[in-house]
């Protein structure tokens, strides 16, 4: 069989996304270009890759099986080609990070220093919840991810590189703000301002709450941190939340932490990836880079809450 290398490019993309038009989209080719391609590739393989059901497509048995030998074709290529850039230009390439969404409160601090240090370097950066960024670790999606919990039952490689202290916030004149000696039961009492199944965040609280044989009053489920202190600023309910999160607020005082038994929890940032992943060299730079620097980066953001009048 006699076949290129861009016709295996172009059908791992048609294969990735399923899609003729997004695939042409995204090789900066005409869609005819992507179609003739493909079936030239069909044509040396002497088996349909895909097949058409009305407006969608999908992979025949064959496109399953070539696609996976096309995935680690591409990856290998990428790999050569950013080793022969490092030699050649010292720190370059492209590094692709997926953050847990709490992470994206310091995380651009640390990816405008490292892109600083090395201006060569193109960032891919993309934002997920827990289960997006294991699902992009599965499918060797990303280089690297920064989140808190590594996840359990995948073979991965986590480091942890800096702390990440949980706390319970409420707006400054919430009736709980004040009351001496808080317990745990009249905080799980109260209405929470949650984030989505599948967060880390909300995962952490409903642990913590069961370890106590409680349990968490959902008053509103929000996918983003910013929409949850805002409803809390309101006085919609109270919220947990990463510290990282909340320094403005805790800062202006807009939010004050409750004092609430056995917390703040503190936990770990961690920089992960896949245990087979093989690293390029600008990922082994910002390997290193985090773990030297982001302690001290981060501890200089740290909230000064401001003090009650």
């Amino acid at each position: 069989m006699h076949f290129t290398f861009r016709q295996l490019q172009i059908f791992e993309s048609v294969a990735r996304l399923l899609n003729f038009s997004r695939a042409s989209e995204e090789l900066h080719l005409t869609q005819p270009a992507v179609s003739m391609q493909v079936k030239q590739l069909e044509e040396v393989m002497g088996l349909p890759l895909f097949e058409h059901m009305g407006k969608r497509i999908f992979l025949t048995h064959a496109g399953v099986a070539l696609h996976e030998h096309a995935r680690i074709i591409a990856r290998q290529m990428k790999e050569a080609r950013e080793a022969i850039e490092s030699l050649r230009e010292g720190i370059s390439g492209r590094l692709d990070i997926a953050i847990i969404s709490t992470a994206k409160y310091f995380a651009p601090t640390l990816l405008a220093r490292f892109c600083e240090l090395h201006p060569a370097v193109q960032l891919k950066l993309s934002v997920s919840n827990r289960d997006g960024i294991v699902h992009q670790l599965v499918n060797n999606e990303v280089d690297l991810v920064i989140m808190g919990q590594p996840p359990e039952g995948l073979d991965v490689v986590s480091e942890s590189f800096a702390r990440n202290s949980h706390l319970i916030v409420a707006p400054p004149n919430h009736p709980l703000v004040g009351v001496k000696k808080l317990t745990l039961e009249q905080v799980a009492e109260e209405p929470f301002l949650l984030r989505e199944k599948g967060s880390g965040t909300r995962q952490l609280l409903e642990r913590f709450l069961a370890s106590h044989a409680l349990s968490v009053k959902p008053r509103m489920e929000m996918s983003s941190n910013e929409t949850i202190k805002q409803a809390a600023i309101a006085g919609m309910g109270i919220a947990f939340l990463s510290e990282h999160t909340i320094t403005l607020e805790l800062e202006t005082g807009r939010l004050v932490v409750l004092p609430v038994p056995g917390l703040p929890i503190v936990r770990d940032w961690h920089l992960v990836h896949h245990q087979e992943k093989r690293l390029s060299p600008v990922a082994r730079a910002f390997k290193q880079f985090l773990l030297e620097e982001a302690p001290g980066m981060l501890a200089q953001n740290k909230p000064t809450p401001k003090k009650k009048v």
